[in-house]
């Protein structure tokens, strides 16, 4: 799967968000400041020609919708992330977030918490 810029992740929110919608759907559906109509229907277009967005023709506009689904592309670009960055390690991830104190104690407890909930499904 390819990898989205920070354009093309922003609508695809969107459209996760909305379902099958036109382009000036989208636009409306924008955080101020808005993009121009025609930025927002070149990024639905190269969305489409990289699979990620397909199109119904209802009379003269088109309505746009997802073809991937959200947890698909999210585990994609986590699994991206983990690789890159923490050297394939989940663990390493975790232990980055503690370190860098982003998580706080009762952050951490929910964390131990649903590990040893899976790990208790597992036996």
């Amino acid at each position: 799967m390819k990898q989205l810029t920070q354009a093309e992740e922003q609508l695809m929110h969107l459209l996760w968000e909305t379902g099958k919608v036109p382009v000036k759907t989208l636009l409306a559906a924008y955080p101020e400041p808005k993009p121009a109509y025609n930025t927002v229907s070149t990024i639905v277009r190269i969305l489409e020609q990289k699979g990620f967005v397909g199109h119904e023709a209802v009379g003269k506009t088109h309505l746009y919708f997802p073809l991937v689904e959200k947890t698909t592309y999210s585990a994609q670009a986590t699994n991206q992330l983990v690789s890159r960055f923490f050297e394939g390690s989940l663990g390493n991830l975790v232990s980055h977030f503690v370190k860098s104190e982003k998580l706080d104690s009762q952050e951490v407890d929910e964390l131990l918490q649903i590990l040893e909930n899976i790990k208790k499904s597992e036996q």
